[in-house]
């Protein structure tokens, strides 16, 4: 049964993935926001997740505004799908020709040091779409992630993930392949918004709530010098993206336990202040802060948590 299921969730977004590549743009954008709807209204596991987190971080928000917001990032998900599907086929000047990027003298300034540079975001936006647009705009980079279940699904997402020259890097040999592409001075990115089941999980604030989170980020900062970039990924008019990189986050003296967990909150506060300003574009859909009880302090942090997807 698995393998039927399988092949029907290929066959599904192949038939999408074909659809989009003949409809005009707004029509992209109307059937995946439709599609966030649908999801909204017979996912009623994951909507009260959302509902609960948003009334959690936004509790001067009246119901009707918590709804409102629940409903437009079930919307955005369902664009973002089929804006994934669509962008990835598209030609690379077309593709250039629908973002504007800010702050790429910060990234060039990271890459000239000669030690890697570690880019960091979160469920925000559009941020398959930038790590797209990331490897012909700069130069390709390794990418932390989890494969998917569906082995059809995970290659067609291998293949467009590596459609700009990016690679994929998962759990199994990670520390090597991660090392070995920051000496060879290129990029590596990840996600570190999502609620971590390992042992060696720091625990920072997150919406003024102790959320455990990868120390990944951290300690390969701080064990290679390279300098860490926050990078998000906004829609613009007239159906264009904004992709943002800000000034490397400052890292803090020392490298130890301290040094990570500080290190670990500064990035976290950064991602925090873009949900803040674009909550509707973050998976409220997550259990962020599923863990009641704060463990111990993490001492020795490990080097590698779970990767990220």
């Amino acid at each position: 049964m698995r393998v039927v299921r399988h092949l029907v969730e290929y066959g599904a977004v192949m038939a999408v993935r074909g659809l989009v590549a003949v409809l005009p743009a707004h029509g992209v954008r109307a059937m995946g926001s439709g599609l966030g709807w649908l999801f909204y209204a017979i996912d009623a596991r994951h909507r009260r997740v959302a509902l609960a987190n948003v009334a959690m971080c936004f509790p001067s928000k009246r119901a009707v505004e918590r709804e409102a917001l629940v409903r437009a990032t079930f919307r955005h998900f369902g664009h973002l799908l089929f804006e994934l599907l669509r962008f990835s086929q598209l030609t690379p000047q077309t593709r250039a020709a629908l973002v504007d990027v800010e702050g790429a003298e910060h990234v060039r300034a990271a890459y000239a040091r000669g030690r890697g540079v570690l880019l960091f975001t979160g469920h925000v936006g559009f941020w398959e779409l930038q790590a797209l647009h990331h490897g012909e705009y700069f130069t390709p980079m390794g990418v932390l992630a989890r494969p998917l279940d569906n082995p059809w699904l995970h290659r067609l997402l291998e293949r467009t993930r590596g459609a700009t020259g990016n690679h994929s890097i998962y759990r199994q040999g990670a520390v090597r392949r991660v090392l070995k592409t920051l000496a060879e001075g290129r990029g590596v990115a990840m996600l570190i918004d999502q609620h971590m089941h390992s042992p060696d999980a720091i625990w920072v604030q997150f919406f003024e709530r102790p959320a455990a989170t990868t120390s990944t980020l951290a300690a390969l900062a701080l064990r290679t010098g390279a300098p860490v970039i926050p990078a998000f990924a906004l829609p613009a008019p007239g159906g264009r993206y904004r992709l943002v990189y800000e000034a490397p986050v400052t890292p803090p003296e020392g490298d130890g336990p301290e040094a990570i967990d500080e290190f670990t909150q500064r990035c976290t506060d950064v991602l925090e202040m873009y949900v803040r300003r674009h909550p509707e574009l973050w998976l409220w859909m997550h259990r962020r802060w599923r863990d009641a009880q704060v463990p111990a302090p993490s001492g020795d942090s490990g080097m590698f948590p779970a990767a990220q997807p």
